[in-house]
């Protein structure tokens, strides 16, 4: 099979494409066909070594942890899924070896996996897992939006805040979404009300909710949180999955919660949350996509396409 690897720490510049045998499957785990693998953020970090203190790495790597695919072969202990079945999967492990997403095939634990919403593209499916993830345990459990409720979204056109912002409309709640002037029509489609990046940010707040707002999530970082100060009374609940340093702030790191991801797969099957793709790539290319991902400006996931 076909894969992108890295055989030592670097940028995209270390990625290169290679044949590698097809991966082997345990009882309690499926050969999944990949279709499309999303790129994160945390994919760059890990390459770069940035973790290599905590995770073992095991050379070659081959990166990624979220796919959508087709079943190849299940174990006799993973009977939730047959030979034919769509697919979608967090396969994040706690090693990094040859086992990632940029690649044909891969073997994945059945506990990872999920069946792929038939209402979304390849795509938009493999755009789903980690930031849904990341969406909902940020909007439902850390900063516990209720119905009724006011949200201030900082970085809502982007992969994740995007889909913050679908997971708190779903709940009810009232969304103020800070973003660049070219995504405010897509907001506004959502249900959000878009505000316009900048110092005047903070004040158009106010003025559409001038009780103030009842919790703020960072999808962007680059100040956004200290920017947005007396936006809320001493009340307001602040969480980002950018700025770990703001005091007052819950940092949110996703994990695996299998009640989590079948609440996003189920908000996903309604049509009430879509992932946004801003581009993709072919395997061939999985460096150019890490690079563009790097650079921003996507307006959403960067995703790699694998044909069937």
């Amino acid at each position: 099979m076909r894969a992108a690897v890295y055989r030592r720490y670097g940028g995209p510049d270390v990625l290169e494409i290679v044949d590698l045998p097809e991966p082997r499957t345990h009882v309690d785990s499926v050969l999944v066909r990949v279709r499309a693998a999303g790129l994160n953020a945390a994919d760059l970090s890990y390459q770069a070594g940035a973790m290599d203190h905590t995770v073992e790495t095991f050379f070659p790597v081959v990166p990624g942890w979220d796919i959508a695919g087709v079943v190849e072969r299940a174990g006799p202990a993973a009977p939730e899924f047959a030979p034919g079945d769509e697919v979608i999967g967090y396969i994040r492990g706690d090693v990094q070896r040859a086992h990632g997403g940029y690649a044909e095939q891969v073997a994945a634990d059945v506990r990872t996996l999920f069946h792929k919403p038939a209402n979304l593209s390849w795509a938009q499916a493999a755009a789903l897992p980690l930031g849904g993830l990341t969406a909902y345990q940020a909007v439902r459990h850390a900063l516990a939006v209720a119905p009724g409720e006011t949200l201030l979204v900082h970085g809502s056109g982007g992969g994740v805040g995007s889909l913050a912002v679908q997971i708190a409309l779903a709940t009810g709640a009232r969304v103020l979404a800070t973003a660049s002037t070219p995504d405010f029509g897509y907001l506004a489609s959502l249900g959000a009300e878009p505000i316009a990046y900048g110092p005047e940010a903070a004040a158009r707040a106010i003025e559409l909710a001038p009780d103030g707002v009842d919790a703020v999530l960072d999808a962007a970082g680059r100040g956004a949180l200290a920017d947005g100060r007396g936006l809320g009374g001493p009340a307001v609940r602040v969480a980002s999955i950018a700025d770990f340093a703001t005091p007052g702030s819950v940092p949110v790191f996703a994990r695996l919660v299998h009640a989590d991801l079948a609440a996003v797969v189920g908000l996903a099957e309604a049509g009430r949350l879509t992932p946004r793709v801003g581009a993709t790539y072919p395997l061939r290319d999985a460096a150019w996509a890490q690079r563009a991902m790097a650079g921003g400006g996507t307006r959403g996931r960067v995703v790699l396409e694998i044909p069937g």
